[in-house]
């Protein structure tokens, strides 16, 4: 899935901290700097290419719209082939977006927010269908949940991603036991042109695992090309697809832009971004089994405003004299970094990094700025998932032809 409860950095044993590499992959994030991930190593690593000021230039110019905040403040960092879908999109072609949720918890919390925020800006700046693969299987092989549960769970948090606003005469959002048998024919070209030793490679897989899961990538794979969606695209199998999400999804991307010209498949396009912080932390785990560890889309007014100064990890000073001589630390501050994420005034928040990182302005002033700013925003997301019914959740399940 793409916006997931594992997508968060755990924090590594005391003992191992200089020496210890990030870990990065669809089931484990974890660093043990302060900071978090190292971004820049990881482009290295995954091979992907950071995003640079000319490519967002040009996907303002092709877009016609200016860039969203989180492409400005380099929260997505890093794409694989995002220039051949701005020139194919140039020369007047379509294309697709496609994101995705696994569905283990009832309450999303805010970093399961940001991939669908940003694909919300992108469908209205390409104007473009969008495919959302809610993998309740994927949940069931992984989780100790029942079938039943993971199913139901995919029908709640459906609630939350229509409130995100997305255009439902664009929208598919698709249940996989729902609507894996007419992806099946992709599923199966995918299985027979991955070897076994290359999803072992990739992701990890044991001997112990069930073969539900050995067998899993291809799933998510398939939504990556438009016969998958024929209701859609009709018989056209060449419209290329680009996929928003948080990076480490992006191992199931590179078996699949692998495996797609063998299979006489376009390659999915894709933009990465960074991981949302715990509170705690960029060293630590978002956890659903500890609620102070996120800020949930139920939260109550009262709960953000206690989670928040209680809970978010501050980069101030041991002292007020301290602080005020040497400046906050921004590059640990959970304040900063979710204010970096949700204060969406360019100003406002230059004013606020002066400010703290001078030392001017305090810890629980900083704190006081970021509960203004969540208190609103998960309310109104309340307001407008409140608004969802089932009729609704229907249509947007329902496999209809949508503008393409």
């Amino acid at each position: 899935p793409m916006a997931d409860d594992s997508s968060q950095p755990t924090a590594a044993p005391a003992a191992e901290q200089d020496e210890e590499e990030d870990v990065v992959d669809p089931f484990n994030v974890s660093s043990s700097k302060k900071g978090g991930i190292d971004y820049d190593k990881l482009i290295v690593k995954f091979g992907s290419t950071k995003l640079t000021e000319d490519v967002i230039s040009r996907l303002e110019r092709v877009t016609g719209t200016r860039a969203h905040a989180w492409i400005r403040r380099g929260v997505f960092f890093s794409h694989r082939d995002l220039g051949v879908i701005l020139d194919h999109v140039e020369r007047g072609g379509k294309m697709y977006l496609y994101t995705g949720r696994g569905p283990s918890s009832e309450a999303l919390h805010l970093g399961h927010l940001v991939p669908f925020m940003f694909t919300k800006w992108l469908q209205d700046a390409f104007g473009c269908p969008l495919v959302i693969q809610l993998t309740d299987d994927e949940k069931f092989l992984w989780k100790d949940l029942t079938v039943t549960e993971t199913h139901r769970l995919a029908h709640e948090n459906c609630k939350d991603i229509i409130a995100c606003g997305f255009d439902i005469a664009k929208t598919f959002i698709f249940s996989d036991y729902e609507y894996v048998g007419t992806m099946y024919p992709n599923i199966v070209r995918i299985q027979k042109a991955t070897t076994y030793s290359q999803v072992k490679g990739i992701f990890g897989f044991n001997d112990s695992d069930n073969i539900g899961k050995h067998g899993f990538p291809a799933i998510q794979a398939a939504p990556s090309f438009s016969s998958s969606f024929p209701h859609i695209f009709g018989e056209d199998e060449r419209v290329p697809c680009l996929i928003p999400c948080a990076i480490d999804q992006d191992p199931y991307f590179r078996m699949t832009r692998d495996v797609a010209p063998r299979l006489g498949f376009l390659k999915p396009s894709l933009i990465h971004s960074r991981f949302f912080p715990s509170l705690q932390g960029f060293g630590t785990k978002m956890s659903a089994s500890d609620e102070n560890s996120a800020i949930y889309v139920t939260d109550t007014p009262k709960q953000i405003k206690d989670k928040v100064n209680k809970h978010a990890f501050s980069g101030g000073r041991d002292s007020v004299e301290e602080h005020r001589r040497l400046g906050a630390d921004l590059s640990v501050d959970v304040s900063y970094a979710y204010l970096s994420f949700f204060e969406f005034d360019d100003a406002k928040l230059e004013r606020i990094r002066d400010e703290y990182s001078s030392g001017r302005m305090l810890t629980g002033e900083i704190k006081a700025e970021l509960v203004k700013v969540l208190q609103p925003m998960v309310a109104a997301h309340q307001k407008a998932r409140a608004l969802v019914t089932n009729d609704m959740v229907r249509t947007y399940m329902s496999v209809r032809k949508i503008d393409a």
